[in-house]
């Protein structure tokens, strides 16, 4: 009996990301070393979507499953002291801020926000090239407006991409997208 119960922890153990205890530097020296991209969420304590990822989606089975053979993780508290450099070097503004390195530590990708298990799971896979990223899908859509699948794609996609960017670049994508649908 105990051997049963002690194999359902073990399962439970292995369902959300395992995260990386170290420094940023260790963290990126692993990735190059095992081939792996890199997953930083930096978080405050005090911060309640910090939390509610922390609880609500990096501890799913699918999550945990896909980030733990694709990347190393780590959490980096954005407000210790410890943390000041890396946190500059990443421009950390606002908590959750999640971003992808390469396993040289090239910054590939970032996102302020808590995401659900869907869009944060897209996320990676657009990291790890395994599906388009907005910008791709864009590119391919302009070729082809024809096809509904890249249209439906391009407008589910627009918001949360459109929310990512700085001022600028936000009304640049904005009359973009608009121009395809006047």
């Amino acid at each position: 009996w105990l051997v049963i119960l002690f194999l359902g922890l073990l399962g439970t153990a292995s369902a959300q990301i395992t995260f990386f205890e170290g420094t940023f530097e260790d963290a990126v020296a692993k990735a190059k070393k095992e081939k792996k991209y890199l997953f930083i969420d930096f978080y405050a304590d005090w911060c309640g979507p910090c939390k509610r990822l922390a609880k609500d989606v990096f501890t799913l089975e699918a999550v945990g499953n896909y980030f733990n053979e694709k990347f190393v993780s780590i959490q980096i508290d954005a407000e210790n002291p410890a943390n000041r450099q890396v946190v500059k070097q990443n421009k950390v503004r606002s908590y959750p801020t999640l971003a992808f390195f390469d396993a040289d530590g090239k910054l590939l990708s970032r996102t302020e926000g808590a995401l659900d298990c869907t869009a944060f799971i897209k996320l990676a896979k657009v990291v790890t090239g395994e599906e388009m990223s907005f910008e791709e899908i864009y590119t391919k859509f302009k070729s082809s407006k024809n096809d509904l699948v890249l249209m439906q794609q391009l407008l589910l996609g627009a918001p949360a991409y459109v929310s990512t960017l700085e001022n600028m670049e936000q009304a640049k994508w904005i009359a973009r997208i608009e121009k395809f649908f006047k």
